[in-house]
């Protein structure tokens, strides 16, 4: 069973950056097993075919526009997924909706995919997240790890 966490985001555009900001501290702070991939897949799109397809499990980390106030954390799995596409956030966003897509036409689509977001603050230009947005990673790299443990992954922390 190998499992992909996928940092998404555009790091030049303040919070849209958070998926891959929280991938980073997840990597930084958590050690997995080998059969566990952490990629930075920043705003790749269709150059992630192959990587997504090796993968039987997919967790993608990612800025979502839910509605939510700003800051709001969500999981999304399964069928609740495709609505995290109904409203585009950034290009990156249809290019991970086409390349699942294309993934089902294949029949190599992985068994599972879970969205861990994060409701953006700022989408200007500039490398720095909103405070507000900044304070929540923490708790979005624990939503890697308890998503980890739901596909019974345990994920040891860094010394």
């Amino acid at each position: 069973m190998s499992i992909l966490v996928l940092g998404l985001g555009n790091i030049l555009l303040m919070d849209e950056g958070v998926g891959v900001r929280a991938m980073e501290a997840f990597d930084a702070a958590w050690s997995v097993p080998d059969h566990v991939s952490v990629v930075d897949g920043g705003t790749c799109g269709m150059d992630m075919l192959d990587l997504i397809a090796s993968h039987k499990h997919l967790i993608a980390v990612d800025a979502v526009k839910t509605g939510a106030p700003p800051a709001t954390l969500t999981v999304l799995r399964g069928d609740e997924v495709p609505a995290y596409f109904k409203g585009k956030l950034s290009p990156h966003q249809l290019g991970l909706c086409d390349l699942l897509a294309s993934l089902r036409l294949q029949d190599e689509a992985p068994d599972s995919v879970t969205v861990v977001g994060c409701v953006p603050m700022a989408l200007g230009t500039g490398l720095m997240m909103s405070p507000e947005i900044e304070a929540v990673i923490p708790r979005m790299v624990t939503m890697i790890v308890e998503e980890l443990a739901r596909l019974g992954v345990t994920a040891t922390p860094r010394t």
